[in-house]
């Protein structure tokens, strides 16, 4: 369990959050995570289909929402961009947006930077910046804030390929060494699952969910506790 601790005079209710993603449309065992049901908010960090549509998401999130109807979300790299559109449409897109829930402003980032493939959902590092700043816009008075980014920081363990490279974005990382949110939630490299920090911010990277991969974040009293788990 790793602990990282800031304004510890703020009084904040306890909220418990699970965040996962890289789901390619296969939910896997979500139901067997502990308490999922009694989770205050899920987050899902990307690749909701496989190169797919709203209507596939739609799929997806009914599958997710069966076993807890509290969810926010970003569009990965992987998912077409009407799969965005579908998620603002409901009301659960944090892509480009700020939230403020129990005294904590959480803030997502969807899609990624260019990769070699041509997927439906990439930008340029400076759109990705754009995003960036969109989304704190909106929870800046927030004492506390966690990022939601699909797309991993550059040079970190969360972004290596199996042959060693760095695929992460560089906008991403730049903001985190800028702004220092408590914790980065991310995805998109598979391969990548483990931890690193940037300055104060831990930065978790689960691996796909059905692998069993996800993330447990516990935040009290300016408080966050946050650690890779695995669904057993």
């Amino acid at each position: 369990m790793f602990t990282i601790t800031k304004n510890r005079s703020k009084k904040v209710i306890l909220m418990r959050i699970i965040a996962f993603g890289d789901i390619h449309m296969d939910t896997g065992d979500v139901a067997d995570i502990p308490a999922v049901d009694a989770a205050e908010l899920i987050i899902v960090t990307g690749d909701i289909t496989n190169y797919g549509s709203s209507l596939d998401a739609e799929t997806v999130l009914n599958s997710l929402y069966a076993a807890n109807s509290s969810i926010l979300a970003v569009a990965g790299n992987l998912d077409k961009p009407d799969v965005a559109d579908y998620l603002k449409d409901i009301e659960i897109s944090l892509h480009g947006r700020g939230r403020l829930i129990g005294g904590l402003g959480i803030m997502g980032l969807g899609g990624s930077n260019y990769t070699p493939f041509n997927t439906p959902y990439e930008f340029s590092e400076k759109e990705l910046e754009n995003f960036l700043t969109s989304g704190f816009a909106q929870i800046s008075d927030a004492d506390n804030f966690i990022l939601v980014s699909h797309t991993p920081p550059v040079q970190t363990n969360t972004d290596r390929l199996l042959n060693g490279k760095h695929v992460g974005s560089s906008a991403v990382r730049t903001f985190i060494e800028e702004k220092q949110p408590l914790l980065c939630l991310t995805g998109h490299i598979h391969e990548s699952r483990g931890q690193d920090y940037i300055g104060k911010t831990l930065v978790l990277n689960p691996g796909m969910l059905k692998d069993g991969g996800y993330i447990e974040v516990l935040y009290e009293n300016g408080e966050i506790y946050a650690a890779l788990q695995l669904i057993k």
